[in-house]
């Protein structure tokens, strides 16, 4: 299990569009990242918002600033589960290889494969 700075484990917080309906994409995403991570995360919240919000932040426990994973409104997309689940990686276990998804991710983000 991977804590963090004052015995804590990361929040990730999954904030989507209810008027856009996009809860099911939001929950298939939060499964996915506890899949992924199971016991490395603390908690994967829906949060419900409006105005075409789709944004993935994690949060450490010891009172680190909340950092924005992705947002639909920056990237002007919806994550490709490959590269959002490399980007959480890289903040809560960098030590964790993801296999074939660590490949998915450096093609989604234009990089050669290794």
């Amino acid at each position: 299990m991977t804590e963090v700075a004052g015995g804590g484990l990361p929040k990730v917080r999954v904030e989507y569009c209810t008027q856009c309906r996009w809860m099911l994409r939001a929950s298939w995403v939060a499964q996915e990242l506890l899949t992924t991570f199971g016991t490395r995360l603390g908690e994967v919240a829906l949060v419900p918002g409006t105005g075409g919000v789709f944004r993935v932040t994690v949060r450490p426990d010891d009172g680190a600033a909340e950092r924005v994973i992705w947002d639909r409104a920056v990237e002007d997309v919806f994550p490709e589960l490959p590269q959002l689940k490399a980007r959480l990686r890289d903040v809560v276990a960098p030590d964790l290889a993801l296999g074939h998804t660590d490949r998915a991710a450096r093609r989604a983000e234009g990089a050669p494969d290794a």
